[in-house]
């Protein structure tokens, strides 16, 4: 029984680096902007 379930844990972590190595996420593509007062810059 302990080397099903190890077997399994074993398994399901490395699927998970899998998917994490050879997924390609795309990159945010939503814009942020701050308004930044000019008292700062003086």
């Amino acid at each position: 029984m302990l080397k099903i379930v190890f077997a399994l844990v074993t398994v399901a972590v490395v699927g998970g680096v899998v998917v994490l190595a050879t997924w390609d996420m795309p990159p945010p593509t939503a814009t942020h902007e701050k308004v930044i007062p000019n008292e700062r810059f003086q």
